[in-house]
């Protein structure tokens, strides 16, 4: 049809040529004499410089001063020339492609490849030690070799920026003076800025993840200011939708999802608040380290919802009776923890030292135990958050609960007497109240007071406080165990953690703090005083947040004594009217034989109290998050061979000790908490976030950077962006990735202030650089020499994610509804099996039209439609995503419901912005998808698509075009 409706089988080997991109480097780059073996560099190789750091990095560990694999040493000339256990040289000075080195370290003699561990030598690597033996493998006199600290370990540095090795290329910022230096070594031109079409499309869909409108794109090309690109990444930047691509990164780093993954895969209903927390912490541009001291230690800060990172992750509920299988199950949990904040945070494989010391990394296994021991006192849970203005809520709460007992005892007077032994049976008091019942009776000393039940509306009798009120001006609660009164029972309901006697008078609330007697309809209570008091009034209640209204007491009475067995009836259900289920009936005091002063008093009253009692609730009744709890530390033990049922010494918390950064638990950082005393456990937690977030700490700036990287080029500097240990990658350009952790670190003049770490800096250095603002046009002589962009000599082109293509498709339709935050949508049918079956919607209405981020994430089970363009499923943490090109891909973007529903969407929003003209439709058309105009081609065939196959068609077919699912 045309370049923009194309096939998307060509899309399919445009795919597989990009990923057989390394393989055609090496075939380019072989040697024409030696073609197993990359060709020697052309330049003159500095032995100091060049070729001593890949011998310290890659050989001395084995063939070092302490050990000799081959009997090869190659830290001192003398050894190194002559050879190993043969004693034939293993480097010989002229002739590389005869130097047994260089055919063990290029992989030429399969059975011989060096180094045996750890990360291969890169082409160019190979490629200096071959031009360093040709040139005579000059090795100066008293030059020793040492094993090199591995490079993420060194401390971050501050280069120099190099100078201008190109004065035709307009430089806008040090990454392109990085960038362009490297381009040079290789003979390597830079692309020409692209047209501004090109880059507000790619502006909009890397910071914002949505399409711009036609209206703005006109505006931008329009734009003559010189300024122009900047104010676009600055409104970009501040967008509200900034933090909800962003936080869609992040979470993939972190493994969040909204299930709990193994067999039982049961939802997650209170996990959203942390992705709401993530997408904030983003927008709000949160200095980084204080986003890291927040997710593992918020609950200090009172932003809870942040430590929903701790347990993002899978967690098995299906617990055993097995002790052996429920201490391996506590354990994976912990290793969860580990293994995600060392690599989310630090890029190290922690993880791999549970069983053992790390085999490449310079970890112990004690160290792994060591972080462990932060974590002992996590468990996976819900708990109530607490809100960040906490101390005024509290100080609100505490006057309201003042104001409330003045007003009870103002109501007191018009609470008519109970009729204990029904002397008066001309006024019954109302039927009783799940929430609130009140015995007023005439003035008794007592020190000790009962409260038996003799009939329920159902089931074993509960009660959620007992309040005893003194007969003084200002009634005080004398019940509470807070002033030493105790209580007992007849029973208690048997293994409750929430249904026990010390809940009856501990002065909280609800069902979850109640007494429940282990008799069917009847139990008592009893209360004894610390002293002799004089009261006159008991208030009590089954759930006083109105919650339940079973277990409610009917048939009751309330005596007190002095004495041992002086027992005296105060108050009992006798002049009460029956209770009747189900019939409304508010728990307030009666009009009974009051004047109309006294009843309009009574009136105003009621009515503040219920006030007053509605905004407790509210201020008492926190949000939940699925955030973790929190008890004291148990001990850690080092596992032998990870085994929890071979514990061996204790370890005490702690982190890497290759870092050369103090662990200190008693140090609060320069961080204010939001508490006075810190537990054990909040102390362990922030000394670990403290310790991550030094700047002394040599990985965290680095790695957020190489994240920030990858995620606007699609590649990293490393491209193992949670791996910078010995087996992962090494940069490309070491140099900016350290110059970029240190202005990552640089305190930034803001409005709002200076601080450091802010990443929408970082972001803002990318984007306006002239290395971002290159075309994608491919050159074949720069393909020749790297086909897979990573010098960045073009702007990488790249397919979007499932996310923004779903979004994309949703606002070109304009259906997308942008609404934010709170609890998302689901892609699957409602289900409530105990093993969820998740089965994929047939049919999708205008609350499943949300950004992706808000979908809930089901571990194990992706998105049916949109699931296949390589969705991570939760169950592991995906710092980078794969890109792959399945026949899948093209059916569900082709036949899927949601896309011929959303085709059927879009043919009616171009009738209505285009009338029935054709040609104007398939403009406007062009304009929402695709940012352009169409061309002349396009137009004619796509004219004629719509008169034989209809509008809708022509539609489906433009939201499958190469273009439309592509940042060039």
């Amino acid at each position: 049809m045309s370049s923009a409706l194309n096939n998307w089988a060509v899309h399919s080997l445009t795919g597989l040529i990009a990923l057989s991109g390394s393989l055609a480097f090496a075939i380019v780059a072989a040697d024409a004499e030696n073609p197993t073996l990359p060709p020697p560099a052309q330049e003159r190789v500095d032995f100091e410089k060049e070729v001593k750091p890949i011998f310290a990095a890659h050989c001395i560990k084995c063939h070092g001063p302490e050990k000799q694999k081959g009997e090869f040493r190659l830290d001192r000339r003398e050894s190194a020339l002559k050879g190993g256990e043969n004693h034939a040289p293993d480097i010989r000075p002229g002739h590389s492609a005869e130097s047994p080195l260089i055919r063990f370290v290029s992989g030429a003699v399969p059975d011989m490849k060096m180094p045996q561990k750890g990360e291969p030598l890169t082409v160019e690597e190979i490629g200096l030690l071959r031009a360093w033996i040709d040139q005579g493998a000059n090795w100066p006199e008293n030059a020793r070799v040492a094993e090199e600290k591995h490079w993420s370990l060194k401390p971050v540095s501050r280069p120099s920026i190099p100078p201008s090795a190109n004065r035709k290329w307009q430089q806008r910022n040090a990454i392109d003076a990085f960038i362009l230096a490297k381009l040079s070594d290789k003979r390597l031109l830079p692309s020409p800025e692209a047209d501004r079409r090109t880059l507000i499309r790619r502006l909009y869909f890397d910071l914002v993840g949505l399409p711009p409108s036609p209206e703005q794109v006109r505006a931008f090309e329009q734009d003559k200011r010189p300024d122009a690109y900047e104010k676009l990444v600055d409104t970009l930047l501040t967008s509200p939708h900034y933090g909800e691509r962003w936080a869609r990164h992040w979470l993939d780093v972190v493994r969040f999802a909204e299930t709990t993954g193994f067999e039982v895969n049961t939802p997650r209903p209170n996990a959203w608040p942390y992705r709401d927390y993530v997408i904030q912490a983003f927008n709000d541009d949160k200095p980084y380290d204080r986003f890291i001291v927040e997710q593992i230690a918020g609950d200090v800060f009172g932003e809870d919802s942040a430590t929903g990172f701790l347990v993002a992750g899978p967690d098995d509920k299906v617990k055993s009776p097995d002790p052996v299988l429920t201490a391996n199950q506590r354990a994976d949990e912990l290793h969860d923890m580990v293994s995600t904040t060392s690599s989310a945070f630090l890029g190290l494989t922690v993880g791999c030292a549970r069983c053992h010391n790390h085999k490449f990394d310079p970890i112990p296994q004690t160290d792994y135990y060591a972080i462990r021991a932060v974590f002992e006192g996590v468990q996976h849970g819900d708990r109530k958050m607490k809100s960040a203005d906490r101390e005024a809520k509290e100080k609100e709460l505490a006057n309201r609960r003042q104001r409330l007992g003045e007003i009870d005892a103002k109501l007191a007077k018009f609470e008519p007497l109970a009729q204990a032994d029904m002397v008066d049976t001309n006024y019954l008091r109302g039927p009783v109240h799940p929430r609130r019942n009140v015995e007023r009776f005439t003035p008794v000393a007592a020190n000790k007071l009962r409260f038996t039940i003799d009939k329920t509306t159902d089931a074993e009798p509960c009660i959620d406080e007992l309040e005893v009120y003194t007969a003084e001006p200002q009634p005080r609660n004398v019940a509470l165990a807070s002033l030493g009164t105790k209580p007992s029972a007849s029973s208690v309901y048997p293994n409750s953690d929430i249904h026990r006697i010390e809940h009856l008078n501990d002065g909280k609330y609800g069902n979850s703090r109640s007494w429940i007697s282990n008799e069917r309809s009847k139990g008592w209570v009893e209360l004894q005083f610390p002293e002799t008091v004089t009261i006159n009034r008991v208030v009590w209640a089954r759930d006083r947040e109105q919650k339940f209204t079973d277990r409610l007491a009917t048939e009751y009475r309330i005596e007190v004594a002095l004495g041992s067995n002086d027992w005296r009836r105060v108050a009992s259900s006798a002049d009460r009217e029956k209770y009747v289920a189900g019939r409304k009936q508010k728990p307030d005091v009666g009009l009974h034989g009051l004047t109309s002063a006294q009843a309009g008093e009574l009136k105003k009253l009621t009515n503040e109290r219920a006030e007053q009692e509605a905004r407790i609730t509210e201020l008492t009744q926190a949000p939940t998050i699925y955030g973790g709890t929190f008890s004291a530390p148990a001990a850690t033990h080092r596992l032998q061979r990870g085994d929890p049922m071979q514990e061996r010494e204790i370890v005490a918390p702690g982190a890497l000790s290759v870092i050369p950064v103090k662990f200190n638990p008693s140090a609060q950082k320069n961080i204010q908490a939001r508490v006075e005393t810190l537990n054990e456990n909040q102390q362990r937690r922030l000394a670990l976030a403290s310790w991550i977030t030094d700047p002394a700490n040599p990985l965290t700036a680095r790695v957020m950077a190489n994240r920030l990287w990858q995620n606007h080029f699609g590649e990293g500097l490393v491209t193992t962006p949670s791996d910078f240990g010995v087996n992962g990658a090494r940069p490309s350009h070491p140099e900016l990735l350290d110059w970029l952790a240190a202005e990552f670190m640089q305190p930034t003049v803001k409005a709002q202030g200076t601080h450091a770490w802010s990443i929408k800096q970082i972001q803002r250095l990318i984007v306006t650089s002239a290395t971002y603002r290159q075309g994608s046009d491919s050159r074949k002589e720069s393909l020749a020499v790297d086909a897979g962009s990573r010098l960045l000599w073009r702007f990488p082109p790249r397919r979007l994610e499932a996310e923004p293509i779903r979004d994309l498709i949703l606002a070109v339709s304009g259906k997308l509804d942008l609404r934010m935050g709170g609890p998302g949508f689901s892609f699957f049918e409602p289900n409530d099996n105990y093993v969820r079956v998740y089965t994929p919607k047939k049919e999708f209405g205008p609350s499943d039209y949300r950004r992706m981020v808000y979908g809930t994430v089901v571990r194990q089970r992706p998105d049916g439609v949109f699931g296949v363009f390589d969705c991570p499923d939760g169950g592991q943490i995906a710092p980078k995503r794969t890109r792959s090109t399945t026949p899948l891909q093209a059916l569900n973007l082709l036949n899927s419901g949601f896309m011929m529903q959303q085709a059927r969407f879009l043919a009616e929003r171009l009738e209505k912005e285009a009338g029935k003209d054709v040609k104007a439709q398939v403009r406007r058309a062009f304009a929402l998808a695709l940012q352009r105009e169409p061309e002349r081609d396009e137009l004619t065939a796509a004219t004629k698509l719509i008169g034989e196959q209809g509008l809708s068609i022509f539609c489906r077919a433009l939201l499958n075009a190469n273009e439309f699912v592509y940042v060039f």
